[in-house]
């Protein structure tokens, strides 16, 4: 931490400065500073999220690789250490049986976004407030519910919300894309429809949609999104692993990017350049960490 308020912004402004020639240092300096690999699952919010770490660690100096995984699998690849980080780890609900089983062999950095939120959505126009109302109004969503990938921790929570609600509507998988893609068709077409949910996602700032009431509180309260390292990332690249412990953004932040993200032909990687150059103010505090 910076003791004095004069330093701390002498060297903001230090860092502004830099901040113009950081990528294209960056690139020079990789081959000092060696590489990072990062693996994510396919929510638009993780896609978002793990791109502008990626640009953010490049600007550091650092090569980055990015693998995108299920779920399973992103854990998977942390607990063997073929991967060294995570900025997408849903806790403590979410991820919580992928965390206990790799828990000996991962640090958990705490919080990168506070305000998170699981549940079944539906248009706003939709007469059904609540869970328990499902049923009798299982025709006018075709007997199903729209998920997305199987291997998804929403997805085992969303069974246990059929089967503890005793929902005669069955959970069909897919995909983020395919959740999203549905639920534009009904609202085109005012039709009703319910699809897994989660904040934060672009579909609340683009639709008027809302939660259904969770009487039983099988998908829990708030959770918070965790970046989460291999064990001996401290140790084999010290200044990376300050950069990721002080990564932490807000919602609205990343709500942004996801948006951007949305436009025709966007590339995630371009778009998180382009946030992490317009926002140095915020990133010019995680890169201070590594110093």
């Amino acid at each position: 931490m910076l003791k004095q308020p004069l330093s701390r912004h002498i060297r903001f402004a230090s860092l502004a400065l830099i901040a113009g020639a950081g990528l294209a240092a960056g690139a020079a300096q990789a081959q000092d500073k060696g590489s990072v690999h990062l693996t994510y699952v396919e929510w638009s919010s993780e896609v978002a999220s793990t791109n502008v770490v990626r640009a953010v660690l490049e600007q550091a100096g650092y090569e980055v690789e990015m693998t995108s995984l299920s779920a399973a699998a992103m854990w998977q690849s942390l607990g063997t250490g073929d991967a060294d980080a995570i900025v997408a780890a849903w806790l403590p609900t979410t991820h919580a049986d992928y965390m206990e089983r790799v828990e000996d062999d991962v640090d958990d950095l705490g919080v990168n976004l506070d305000g998170t939120k699981l549940g079944l959505v539906v248009p706003a126009y939709t007469d059904v407030d609540s869970i328990d109302e499902l049923n009798d109004n299982a025709d006018a969503f075709n007997g199903e519910i729209i998920g997305i990938d199987p291997g998804a921790g929403l997805m085992s929570l969303t069974e246990e919300v059929v089967e503890t609600y005793d929902l005669d509507l069955s959970l069909r998988s897919g995909s983020g894309a395919t959740m999203t893609a549905a639920l534009a068709n009904a609202i085109r077409n005012e039709e009703d429809i319910v699809v897994t949910g989660w904040t934060p996602h672009w579909k609340f700032a683009r639709w008027d949609v809302k939660y259904l009431e969770d009487p039983e509180n099988v998908y829990g309260g708030a959770e918070q999104i965790h970046t989460v390292v291999r064990q001996g990332l401290d140790e084999d690249m010290p200044e990376a692993y300050a950069i990721l412990d002080a990564f932490e953004w807000t919602p609205e932040q990343m709500g942004e990017v996801m948006l951007m993200n949305q436009e025709d032909d966007a590339d995630p990687y371009e778009n998180a350049k382009t946030w992490v150059e317009d926002n140095q103010d915020v990133v010019s505090e995680w890169l201070s960490a590594a110093e």
